[in-house]
Parts: structure tokens; C-alpha cells; sequence
């Protein structure tokens, strides 16, 4: 079981979020006691587990809504109702989700693969309009050759195809 009081806040709220929209079909609005961190604007990715296995995963590369925390609950809704890899979670299934909240830092360009370590560092790949991204830290994914395979696929980007390449760090909510 889960020990709510010991989720972080991002968690919490993402938990809050998908619970009501699940259960109401109403969206939340931040609380009044937002952390100070969680008011700036950044990218947010939210994913949902259950028993270790992904269950839904969305998020956004640059802030959508203006604030960290509404882009935790519009991007923990999306991870719960529009992955396109899943059906929508059920309200059965809530109990036993398991969330983790990734605050995407600023990313830097890099010039080739040997700056990049898939552990430490998420990739967005670019060509002209496309842009795919992958989180850093990713099991299965051992290289930075494959992680920027894994980014350009999810970009319907061919491989031998060049692209630009950017590192980020994330700051990782559980």
C-alpha cells in the first residue's frame, strides 16, 4: 500500500487530479499552498505504474498552462485518459497506480553521442518540426545510441536521418 503522507507534493496533486477526473470528471485547480517551486513554468512529464509495469506516460517538453502545478494536472489526467498505448484508467484501478512526476530542466544542445549519458540526462531529438523526446533513466535503455533511437522512432523520425540533439536533467517526483 501506498503511504500517501509520504508522496511528495507533485505526486500528491498528480494522485488528486486523476483521482477526481476518474471518479467525477472534474478537473482540480492547484491548492492554495502551492510550494514556491512549483510556480514557475516548466515542461512536465507524469507516469502512471502498476505493479512496476507502465500504465500511462505524458507530458509536455516546454510549460502549456502557465504554471508547474496546473501542467502536473493536466498532464496526470492525459497520462490517465489519452496514452494513446492504453485504455483509459479505471476507476477500479486507481488504488493501485503508482505515480512519479518528472520537472524537466533547461536543455542544452549537444554535438555528438559521448555527451550524453541515459542515465543522467533526458534527449530531445529535432528535425525541422519533429521532435521526440525520452526521459533520462529509463529502464532498458542502456546507451545513448538507443535512447536516441527510442527519441527519433517516437519523432517518426528515420534513423539515419541527422537531427539536432539536447540534453536535459530532470528533477524527479515519487
Amino acid at each position: 500500500m501506498q503511504c500517501s503522507s509520504c508522496e511528495s507534493f507533485p505526486v500528491k496533486l498528480a494522485r488528486a487530479a486523476v483521482e477526481a477526473y476518474v471518479k467525477h470528471g472534474k478537473i482540480i485547480s492547484p491548492p492554495e499552498d502551492v510550494p514556491q517551486e512549483f510556480l514557475g513554468q516548466s515542461g512536465v512529464f507524469c507516469t502512471l505504474k502498476i505493479n512496476g509495469e507502465l500504465r500511462g506516460c505524458i507530458g509536455t517538453i516546454e510549460s502549456t498552462t502557465g504554471s508547474i502545478s496546473k501542467e502536473i494536472i493536466r498532464n496526470a489526467i492525459a497520462a490517465a485518459t489519452e496514452d494513446p498505448r492504453f485504455q483509459t484508467v479505471s476507476k477500479d484501478e486507481l488504488a493501485r497506480l503508482r505515480y512519479s512526476v518528472d520537472v524537466l530542466m533547461p536543455g542544452e544542445p549537444v554535438q555528438g553521442l559521448d555527451e550524453l549519458n541515459p542515465r543522467l540526462y533526458g534527449v530531445i531529438v529535432r528535425k525541422g518540426r519533429r521532435r521526440g523526446l525520452l526521459l533520462p533513466d529509463i529502464e532498458g535503455v542502456d546507451t545513448p545510441y538507443e535512447q536516441v533511437a527510442i527519441a527519433k522512432r517516437k519523432a517518426g523520425i528515420r534513423q539515419n536521418e541527422d537531427v539536432e540533439i539536447e540534453r536535459f536533467e530532470v528533477k524527479r517526483y515519487t
